[in-house]
């Protein structure tokens, strides 16, 4: 079970929503999504990984366009109204 959560640097306006948690087996891939409609033009989009048992681990940010994810791979890739964005 992975789960992943987008944090902005004030969670409270950017009222971000995601489902809580994700779960694939491995070798398949998977896309979350993540909306934050309120999202401020200077917040940064971060994006963690929290296995179980485990405290959330930083995985990548930006403020817009997409970028490479190096561990585990992938893509984070964010609207270009920055309302919302996928890992």
């Amino acid at each position: 079970v992975i789960l992943l959560f987008l944090s902005a640097v004030t969670v409270a306006r950017a009222q971000v929503q995601q489902e809580p948690s994700a779960e694939t087996t491995e070798g398949t891939g998977i896309s979350i999504n993540c909306s934050h409609p309120n999202i401020q033009p200077a917040q940064y989009i971060l994006w963690y990984r929290q296995l179980p048992g485990r405290g959330p681990a930083f995985l990548v940010s930006t403020l817009k366009g997409s970028k490479d994810v190096q561990t585990p791979p992938g893509r984070l890739s964010v609207a270009a109204d920055r309302r919302s964005s996928a890992l």
